[in-house]
Order: structure tokens, then sequence, then C-alpha cells
């Protein structure tokens, strides 16, 4: 499954160009990071592990770019709560 891909956000739309599912990330800290802020699967697509997919193409673009991520969304922080392989990307909490 290839998502399509613009600057802070991978994507897909139906054959009318419908979106039908989304993950958008903003950076912060002066680009060295990222937050995952919305992440959205068309009902008709869910239970097929495509938001997984899309958090995972912001994790491998963050690997590549030497970014962190926060997690904000519900489903993102589900995620990397979840998935122990996600750490080395994850933005320390500042205390």
């Amino acid at each position: 499954m290839a998502f399509e891909h613009e600057t802070g956000r991978y994507f897909m739309q139906d054959d009318t160009g419908k979106l039908i599912a989304e993950v958008t990330y903003q950076p912060i800290d002066d680009g060295a990071a990222v937050v995952i802020d919305h992440t959205f699967v068309d009902p008709v697509l869910r239970g097929q592990g495509i938001a997984g997919k899309l958090v995972r193409a912001v994790v491998d673009e963050a690997r590549a770019n030497g970014w962190t991520i926060e997690p904000l969304c519900s489903f993102a922080r589900h995620e990397f709560d979840t998935k122990p392989e996600y750490a080395d990307v994850l933005r320390p909490t500042k205390d």
C-alpha cells in the first residue's frame, strides 16, 4: 500500500479524490522533531492496519532525517506506547 506524501502529511484518496486516510505532522524544536497531531482513516477502511502504516511512514521519515517524534494524537500515542521498536525516535519528555 503506497501513500501519497506532501510536506507534513501522508495520505490516501479514493478514485474520486476523496480523502480516505491521513496522518499529519508538524515540525517543532527548529526542525529537530515533529509532532504527529492527527490520524484519520475512513470508517470503510478501519480494521485493516492503515492508521498504523501511516504512523510508520512518519517514523521511517524521522529515522531517515534524524528527527524525534512527539505523538500527540491518541492513535499515534497508542502506537508509541505499544511498539517498543519506535523508542529510538520518541522525543524525550521535558521535566
